[in-house]
């Protein structure tokens, strides 16, 4: 039997109305927040994540599903995050003369060549959002509101706001120097993987989660206490902001996300009780981004949310029950003739709005009227040659048991 590939999932329809729950969310509160729906391609030209993501991060080294494309031979790659090609998308369509701020979101599939286990895939879903064109922390603290707010109409309530500062361009060199200087202190107790990351990526060193390496960046110089006069003021008119909006948070020098492009503002809102894999929304800002990839100077701020890490959240809380939507009418028919007369009825009652089913297997009227039960119908309706002599039929109601007399012709729900 062919299986499916590792590291991916098959959604079945009994889980379906709880992920369309969640998207219906994500898209209600985003558009609520001024922000547009972007849909980009699964897959890009190699240059632009390697530019755009960082060359010494893992998921450019280690987890991109990268390919030659057989016409051209070109390297192309399946997005492993969506806001490079965002940004590549409002370049190249031409959207940075647009009045700003430019607010996008999006609901996609990414991929990552990771050791899957809970909460983390191969290939993952993720909403996200991105906001260009504003350099105030008026904008990071609305990208930060939105998550929220979707969080709390989600009903998480174990769920905590972690914020930091990485600095800008002016101020992460003397950062960079003091983290430097007190790892290659250490250097003896560091996992081979920071070794490498001391000289390319130093700031990775502080998430990294080898238990020595963990205990090494309690004791690390922090980015609060490095930042440049206009980092400093940003964050602390950042920490205002939230304070104003009744949005609880902790300032955490750990958070340093895992992709080059981030600067000033980063943010993660943090669950507790789903084991390792508890960040369920990440983000921060990026203003050098879009000039990086050959666009203006732009600033950006913006998020992804791991839809399903949300779902081991809700499970954690009882909140991941949703019943699948009922059927409004179930038609049993007796006979070819009544058979087609059910098609003809639910075709009509689907015309107008209504979920109507009808037999299209030919089994017996006992076989139907258990599956009509089983899928929770709130009314049915059975049909065989007198009834369609007749014109008329009797509609039960499953729940109270009542029934009345019908036109097979005109009736309504």
């Amino acid at each position: 039997m062919i299986q499916k590939i590792k590291g991916t999932m098959d959604i079945l329809p009994e889980e379906t109305p709880l992920w369309r729950h969640i998207e219906g969310i994500m898209r209600e509160e985003a558009e609520r927040y001024g922000y547009g729906e972007i849909r980009t391609p699964t897959f890009e030209n190699t240059e632009l994540f390697v530019r755009g993501v960082g060359d010494t991060t893992d998921v450019v080294q280690k987890e991109m599903y990268t390919f030659a494309d057989r016409d051209e031979g070109r390297s192309i790659s399946l997005r492993p995050e969506g806001t490079a090609s965002v940004v590549r998308a409002l370049i190249e369509n031409g959207k940075c003369s647009d009045p700003m701020p430019l607010k996008y979101y999006y609901i996609m599939s990414c991929f990552r060549h990771e050791k899957p286990q809970a909460g983390r895939s191969r290939e993952f879903f993720q909403f996200g959002t991105e906001m260009f064109g504003s350099a105030s922390p008026a904008a990071d603290a609305t990208a930060i509101s939105l998550a929220n707010s979707v969080l709390n109409r989600l009903g998480l309530k174990n769920v905590k706001l972690h914020v930091n500062s990485i600095g800008c361009k002016d101020c992460r060199p003397t950062y960079r120097k003091a983290l430097v200087d007190y790892y290659s202190s250490h250097i003896d107790s560091l996992c081979d993987t920071c070794k490498t990351r001391l000289d390319k990526n130093p700031l990775r060193l502080l998430d990294c989660k080898n238990p020595d390496c963990h205990a090494l960046a309690a004791g690390a110089p922090r980015t609060v206490d490095h930042l440049c006069d206009t980092c400093k003021g940003n964050f602390d008119m950042l920490g205002r902001a939230l304070d104003a909006m009744n949005i609880d948070y902790e300032v955490d020098p750990a958070i340093v996300r895992g992709l080059d492009y981030y600067t000033g503002t980063v943010f993660e809102f943090i669950a507790e009780g789903i084991g390792s894999q508890s960040t369920v929304c990440g983000g921060g800002r990026y203003d050098g981004l879009v000039s990086s990839l050959g666009g203006p100077e732009l600033s950006g701020i913006g998020f992804g949310m791991g839809i399903t890490r949300l779902i081991l959240a809700l499970r954690e809380l009882g909140l991941d029950s949703l019943e699948a939507e009922r059927p409004e009418i179930y038609i049993a028919s007796l006979g070819e003739r009544a058979m087609i007369k059910g098609l003809e009825i639910a075709e009509r009652l689907r015309r107008e709005g209504k979920f109507a089913e009808c037999d299209v297997v030919g089994r017996s009227l006992k076989a139907q009227m258990k599956y009509a039960n089983k899928k929770g119908a709130r009314y049915t309706l059975i049909i065989g040659d007198s009834e369609i002599d007749a014109g008329i039929a009797q509609l039960r109601d499953m729940e109270s048991g009542e029934q009345r007399e019908v036109s097979l012709d005109s009736f309504s729900l």
